[in-house]
């Protein structure tokens, strides 16, 4: 692994860090997230709700908000189909509770990924319209490119609206309401830019609420949009948007209501999943405890499930669900861990040279394999494509590094692909079983085109160099103003110059190992390096740590721990 460190001019951090009024080192953070001005600084440490933008800024909100209050007013039939990952369920969720606050009773449908495929797919549309045709159909997380099956109901009579931030392959929809800032003029740096669709679906909520608003509705003013910020952090932290601008906004303040565990449906989940509501919840607790098992549901049965348990007040039934999707996730940590461990032989015996890969199983289950897709991913360094059988189709997921596009690299290997869509970190892919060869050779080959050999070494971007003795809780303080942390605002690795261990690190599980130090002062730092136990560092030599802060609670103590990412010894 290369260690890569960039200094910065130390005037720029020491008046970044007396105009802002905070440490060298979170300075020095600051710049290296590209916030230079003093008040910009302010503003990303601070994030508060009334920075979010007057939400008709965004393209077709407006038209989107009077077209639900339309369906209000007139009390319209109205159904929602909202894919299948957190992103779709948090979405639907969010949205269906809404429109119930106004009285409507939208039926709610959810694609059977072994049924209907991905998306907005005729499949799934029929199943929608078994209880009759609505007058609106709104699809959400799914239908930027489904030009032939909204046409398809606009035949039919039916008003179509697709909140979406999945990029455009070809021409945007020209039939219903389109809400994507990524198929519109919009600049790059808009602080909406990058939502993804639960937050254009709070956008949407917020236009709906200044709309009826204005119009002196009862209901618009009894309903306090903040209450849904749980379910919109909950699909921002899940679906790996960059948490900058209003995702960043919405995934702080989410958290806080997150944390406040007022949704029965979350509560009985957090508590099946271990997630205690006493300690500070991180993204990290959706990401990997949370996200997966409402993930479970659409990858071995059904996410309505998932969308159930958001909406219901029964805390029988949401506990009974909680439990159910806990059953599924661990069913489907089974199935994947088979299958990684077949992507590893694959990768190591046929593809370790190669910059992208695609791999593909027959018995390999389609709904499981963009999760392994993500765990070879961050093994190799390199983009992967992780196909499953699915009859005269290989179907799956791929994942990205960051700096390199997925949507990029597979609009170059289009001629290879049935359908496929996503955004640049995470994308879903669908081919014939003849065309495998073909698209694994050109996927490599874009991705060479895209990046060179650089991949190929993994390399670990040092945000800061501390001394053991600046790791104190006054500098927890400070990066907990930056959380939450994820794509976009990566959490920072420090580096640690010249420590000398005076007692062997203690293996556990086989797999890790703890290790403590003297900081130099006469205290004691203690942290854990995480499936490391086959490299540990050796005693009574200077080492370099490259290394993560964390609280460690434990016993109700709440304890400083460093996470070892990495280490060298010093030269």
């Amino acid at each position: 692994m290369r260690w890569i460190h960039t200094p910065l001019p130390v005037t720029a951090i020491d008046e970044l860090s007396s105009n802002a009024g905070i440490s060298p080192v979170l300075a020095e953070l600051m710049l290296r997230n590209g916030h230079v001005a003093p008040e910009a600084a302010k503003k990303f440490l601070n994030p508060a709700l009334s920075e979010l933008a007057d939400p008709f800024l965004l393209r077709n909100v407006e038209a989107g908000a009077k077209r639900l209050s339309q369906a209000i007013a007139k009390r319209e039939e109205v159904v929602v189909l909202g894919d299948y990952d957190v992103d779709g369920v948090s979405s639907t969720a969010l949205l269906v509770s809404i429109l119930r606050r106004f009285g409507l009773n939208p039926r709610f449908v959810v694609p059977r990924r072994m049924e209907d495929g991905y998306g907005l797919s005729r499949s799934a549309i029929d199943r929608a319209l078994e209880g009759g045709k609505p007058a609106l159909f709104v699809a959400l997380d799914c239908g930027t490119n489904s030009i032939d099956e909204v046409a398809y109901l606009v035949g039919q009579g039916v008003d179509v609206m697709v909140v979406d931030h999945h990029r455009s392959k070809e021409k945007p929809l020209e039939q219903g309401i389109l809400i994507n800032p990524h198929v519109s003029s919009e600049a790059e740096e808009e602080p909406w830019r990058h939502l993804c669709t639960v937050g254009l679906v709070f956008k949407l909520a917020h236009g709906l609420l200044k709309l009826l608003r204005g119009e002196n509705n009862p209901v618009a003013f009894q309903i306090k949009l903040r209450d849904y910020l749980d379910l919109a952090a909950l699909g921002t932290v899940a679906d790996l948007v960059p948490l900058r601008g209003e995702n960043r906004i919405i995934a702080r303040q989410g958290l806080k209501i997150l944390q406040a565990a007022q949704r029965p449906g979350l509560r009985a989940l957090m508590q099946v999943a271990g997630v205690k509501i006493e300690n500070e919840i991180m993204p990290v607790d959706i990401s990997f405890r949370l996200g997966p098992r409402i993930n479970a549901s659409g990858r071995l049965a059904d996410a309505a499930l998932s969308v159930e348990l958001m909406l219901s007040d029964d805390e029988k039934f949401c506990m009974d669900t909680a439990r159910q999707l806990d059953a599924f996730n661990r069913e489907r940590q089974d199935i994947e861990r088979q299958i990684t461990e077949e992507a590893e032989q694959m990768i190591e015996k046929q593809f370790s040279d190669w910059p992208g890969i695609v791999l593909y199983g027959d018995n390999w289950h389609p709904g499981v394999v963009g999760i392994v897709a993500g765990r070879v991913t961050r093994k190799y360094n390199r983009p992967c494509v992780v196909l499953g059988n699915e009859g005269d189709l290989a179907k799956g997921s791929g994942r990205s590094v960051d700096g390199l596009s997925l949507v990029d690299v597979l609009g170059v290997c289009a001629e290879h692909l049935t359908s496929w869509g996503g955004h640049p970190m995470a994308v879903g892919v669908s081919l014939a079983k003849t065309q495998l060869e073909g698209f694994r050779t050109r996927f490599a080959d874009a991705v060479r085109q895209h990046c060179g050999d650089d991949l190929i070494e993994a390399r670990l971007d040092i945000a800061a160099w501390i001394k053991p003795d600046q790791i104190r809780d006054k500098l927890m303080d400070e990066l907990a103003e930056l959380h939450p942390f994820g794509q976009g605002n990566a959490e920072p690795v420090f580096g640690l110059r010249g420590v000398t261990f005076q007692q062997r690190p203690e293996v556990f599980k086989e797999q890790h190992f703890r290790f403590s130090f003297d900081d130099g002062r006469g205290r004691r730092l203690f942290g854990v390096a995480w499936k490391m136990a086959n490299r540990l560092p050796p005693t009574n030599v200077p080492v370099d740590l490259a290394v993560e802060l964390a609280w460690n609670y434990f016993n109700d103590r709440k304890l400083l721990q460093l996470e070892l990412i990495d280490w060298r010894k010093s030269v």
